[in-house]
């Protein structure tokens, strides 16, 4: 083979192998773009990425927003060390210290709890009440403040969990369904005793539960729990559908304001506005 001819076939090869190099790369799918909102408070601004993990609360929170159904409500519940939670849609205009917490849409969410989201500072989570099914209410939600854990910490969170996976699995097995279902009938009717007593079979119930799988909270987890900090004894109890990405400095400023014995903070914290921005 001649010089140009050998030059021309390598030539070739690097043209061959530069495209199919550049045809990798193309080929590669793309990152998942997630839904962002701007939550504007009397405190400062928060952005928060929802989870495509989380479909139906991200769809719900988004709807929520579009209709302006979260602007100008309160805070109205706030524990330092732990989270901030708004959505009452009471609260727009609720008078000083009138407790709130009850007000809410007429729907409930299916729970997403999922795995890979957890607790960290900063992660949006759906408020719900004890329903054995672990549904989320349609619109008030909380945002985690506690600070950074410790290992010894974690591990007491850890046995938390446990105790409420035991218990939510124990009250839905179908062994415990006509107790559970007596439970659920005296709390409609507000029988407050048998509601009480029929409590405190199905928790001692729990305690002796072992038919499911143990919770171990993962080593990637834990070091973020040590490091940037949060609540990981809500971990796989409650539905966690988006992060605050910036702004975690407006986190601590509404933590940390004084509140009263229902934890309602003294001066109203108020959300002014929550928009729906481009996906990130």
């Amino acid at each position: 083979m001649n010089t140009a001819v050998k030059t021309s076939a390598l030539a070739f090869l690097g043209l061959f192998v530069w495209t199919c190099s550049k045809k990798t790369e193309s080929s590669e799918p793309p990152q998942e773009k997630r839904a962002v909102v701007e939550m504007v408070t009397d405190h400062g601004t928060m952005i928060i990425e929802l989870y495509n993990e989380t479909p139906l609360h991200r769809d719900n929170f988004l709807k929520l927003a579009r209709t302006g159904a979260y602007d100008s409500l309160l805070f109205h519940r706030v524990i330092e060390d732990f989270m901030i939670q708004g959505g009452d849609p009471d609260s727009r205009i609720a008078k000083p210290n009138e407790e709130l917490s009850e007000g809410d849409v007429p729907y409930t969410i299916d729970e997403e709890i999922n795995p890979s989201l957890f607790h960290k500072k900063g992660a949006l989570g759906a408020a719900r009440d004890g329903n054995p099914k672990r549904a989320s209410s349609g619109m008030q939600f909380y945002i985690v403040h506690r600070g950074v854990q410790t290992d010894s910490l974690i591990d007491i969170a850890e046995g938390r969990i446990n105790g409420w996976l035991a218990n939510h699995y124990s009250k839905n097995d179908s062994a415990n369904r006509e107790l559970l279902n007596a439970y659920l009938e005296a709390e409609a009717k507000e029988d407050t005793l048998i509601y009480a007593l029929l409590g405190d079979s199905l928790n001692a119930l729990a305690k002796d539960y072992n038919d499911f799988e143990k919770y171990t909270i993962p080593e990637a987890h834990r070091a973020i729990y040590k490091t940037l900090g949060g609540t990981p004894h809500l971990d796989q109890n409650y539905t966690v559908f988006g992060q605050v990405v910036k702004g975690l400095d407006v986190i601590d400023a509404i933590a940390t304001v004084p509140t009263d014995q229902s934890d309602r903070p003294e001066k109203d914290v108020r959300i002014l506005s929550v928009k729906v921005l481009d996906q990130n």
